[in-house]
């Protein structure tokens, strides 16, 4: 299926060495869709949390819709917690690795299939700060070998 990116967390693939890689849906109303649809949608600084058995984003950043009838009726919900639609054995996979490794979950891209938006989240685990220099000499080695070429 054709994919169409929306947003990009770039900063998770700097500051997390992502492991496992999760599509999930996500819960969404009428003007947020819209909005996402415009392109006004931000995951930095967003993170994924598991809460009885059910997995939230929290932190992403969705623009108010301003052409709606109810625009700035409900106060500001730009940040508000979305639920994340994932099968419960998935969850639980998630869960226990979370919980047993130490690790966490983290939203690494948003996109369109179709109609539906996806969010891809993973389950990563922090680099150290010498980890970071190593990605950062690895990119830019690979920046001076293409202008060589």
């Amino acid at each position: 299926m054709n994919k169409k990116l929306v947003a990009e967390n770039k900063r998770a693939r700097f500051e997390y060495e992502l492991l496992d890689r999760y599509e999930t849906g996500i819960v969404l109303t009428g003007d947020e869709i819209k909005s996402v649809r415009l392109g006004h949608f931000s995951l930095v600084d967003s993170y994924a949390y598991i809460k009885d058995d059910e997995c939230f984003v929290r932190n992403s950043y969705i623009k108010e819709y301003s052409n709606s009838f109810d625009a700035g009726r409900y106060g500001d919900n730009s940040r508000r917690d979305r639920k994340l639609l994932l099968h419960s054995d998935e969850i639980a996979k998630i869960k226990k690795k979370i919980e047993t490794e130490h690790l966490t979950l983290v939203p690494v891209c948003a996109y369109f299939v179709g109609s539906n938006l996806k969010i891809e989240i993973a389950v990563a685990r922090g680099k150290k700060l010498y980890d970071k220099r190593a990605t950062l000499k690895k990119r830019d080695m690979d920046r001076r070998s293409n202008i060589d070429e």
